[in-house]
């Protein structure tokens, strides 16, 4: 193994979790935004 191995598999290791960093904040911010959207719902039908 060369030295490049050592240098190379962390930081492609890293780049990987920052973009499921990214991704998956992304993702649980649009499913609560979309329970907000729901439960606001409801409440307007429970209203009528």
């Amino acid at each position: 193994m060369t030295a490049g191995h050592f240098i190379f598999i962390p930081s492609v290791m890293l780049i990987g979790v920052m973009i499921g960093w990214v991704l998956g904040s992304r993702a649980a911010r649009d499913a609560f935004a979309t329970e907000l959207k729901r439960r606001e719902e409801r409440a307007q039908k429970a209203k009528s």
